[in-house]
């Protein structure tokens, strides 16, 4: 009997040490966030144009066409002087998901400088279906709220679009 409680205890430590490994992993606001005072991942010390990019649909056409409006807004201003926020929420979450048939464009827009911010009241509503919390992408940025942060920035002075 010790023997099988040893076990069990050494399965749920190394679960436990596995999960925070992979969620210290994920970039995050959810301890940061202040809605006056929005931050970013990257730096982009000259951008002067400022875009937010509302994902909020499971449509995989409407994902590629929400990277193509960012692709475009980069090429016409250049990656250091234009910040594109893609915030991603309800079905659009799925966007984010590290299996999703975008994952190498995020990752190749991240790289450019676009953030990508997933909302963490869907990923709660995703867990309670799925059994676990969603995986994302790396390059995701947890926010407490999708429509909050939306709302934040468009106070910052972002230009807002939903493809």
């Amino acid at each position: 009997m010790t023997r099988l409680l040893a076990r069990w205890v050494g399965l749920v430590a190394l679960t436990l040490c596995t999960l925070g490994a992979a969620s210290a992993a994920q970039r995050s606001m959810l301890d940061s966030f202040k809605f006056d005072h929005p931050q970013f991942v990257h730096e982009l010390p000259f951008a002067r144009q400022k875009l937010v990019l509302q994902v909020s649909s499971g449509n995989p056409e409407t994902w590629n066409l929400a990277l193509n409006n960012a692709t475009n807004v980069l090429k016409y201003f250049g990656n250091d002087r234009v910040r594109v926020v893609v915030v991603a929420f309800g079905p659009g979450l799925r966007m984010l998901f590290k299996n999703s048939p975008v994952a190498a464009q995020i990752a190749s827009q991240d790289d450019a400088g676009v953030e990508f911010d997933a909302c963490h009241n869907t990923m709660e509503g995703m867990a309670r279906m799925l059994g676990h919390m969603p995986v994302l992408v790396p390059q995701a940025v947890i926010v407490p709220a999708g429509l909050v942060r939306v709302m934040q920035l468009e106070k910052a002075g972002f230009a807002y679009v939903r493809p």
